[in-house]
C-alpha cells in the first residue's frame, strides 16, 4: 500500500468520526429552551368603600335645632313658704247648722306658682300646739284643678265649721279655739290662721274642706 493510500483512508477514517460525533449532539435529546419568566400577578385596587348611611340612633335621627327661644317652663308648685294663709271670719255665713269660711292663700313669693287639691286643716291649741278634735275631711262639692297664682294673687278653699253645740255636751267636750292649723295642698309644712270658733275635744267631726278654687271666696 503506498503513502498515498493510507493518507487518503486516514482523512476518510477522520471524516466519518466527525461525522458520527456530528450525528450524535444533532441526534441526542435537544437543550429545552427556558420558560419565560411568568407574569407578575395582577394587583387590582382596593375598592373604594360605600359609605354607609347613618344610623336611625344618630344625632342625624333627631330633628335639627331650632332658634326659637323654648317656651317658659311651667310653674312649680307653691311651697309653703311662698304662701301666706287667712281666714277672715267676716267673710263666713251660716246654713244649716254650720258656717262657712275662705281659707285663703295669698302667694307673697316673686315667682308665679300652683295648687292643686285639698288642704289639710285642724284646730289647734297654738302654733305649733297640739291638735283639737279631728282633721278637716274633704268634701268633694267641687273637682280639683290646676291654679295658677301670680305674685300677690290669692285664691281660697272653703272651710266648713259644724256648731259644735249640736252634739251632746258629754260626747263633744265643748272647748273654744283660736288656732288653725293649715297644710297647703301637697305640702308638709303647715301655716297657722288666728280662728276663733267653738269645737269638739272628742273625736266628732266639726271640720270639712273643698278643694282650691279662684277667687278670694266661694259665691
Amino acid at each position: 500500500m503506498t503513502l498515498f493510500a493510507n493518507t487518503t483512508r486516514a482523512l476518510i477514517a477522520a471524516a466519518v468520526v466527525g461525522c458520527s460525533a456530528a450525528l450524535v449532539v444533532g441526534c441526542g435529546t435537544p437543550a429545552r429552551k427556558p420558560s419565560p419568566p411568568a407574569a407578575p400577578p395582577t394587583v387590582k385596587p382596593a375598592a373604594t368603600p360605600t359609605p354607609t348611611p347613618p344610623s336611625r340612633t344618630s344625632a342625624q335621627a333627631s330633628p335639627p335645632p331650632t332658634t326659637t327661644a323654648p317656651s317658659q317652663a311651667a310653674a312649680l308648685p307653691c311651697v309653703t313658704s311662698a304662701l301666706r294663709v287667712k281666714v277672715p271670719a267676716s267673710q263666713g255665713n251660716a246654713a244649716a247648722g254650720s258656717s262657712y269660711y275662705p281659707i285663703q292663700f295669698e302667694n307673697v313669693s316673686g315667682a308665679s306658682c300652683t295648687l292643686f287639691g285639698y288642704p289639710g286643716v285642724s284646730f289647734v291649741t297654738a302654733p305649733g300646739g297640739s291638735q283639737i278634735g279631728p282633721a278637716a275631711t274633704q268634701n268633694p262639692a267641687f273637682a280639683k284643678k290646676l291654679l295658677a297664682l301670680s305674685p300677690g294673687q290669692t285664691v281660697h278653699a272653703e272651710l266648713q265649721v259644724v256648731n259644735a253645740e249640736n252634739y251632746p255636751a258629754s260626747d263633744c267636750g265643748l272647748v273654744t279655739a283660736h288656732w288653725l292649723k293649715v297644710y297647703p295642698p301637697n305640702q308638709t309644712a303647715p301655716l297657722y290662721a288666728g280662728f276663733t270658733a267653738s269645737t269638739c275635744s272628742q273625736p266628732r267631726q266639726v271640720l270639712s274642706v273643698q278643694t282650691v278654687q279662684a277667687g278670694l271666696s266661694g259665691p
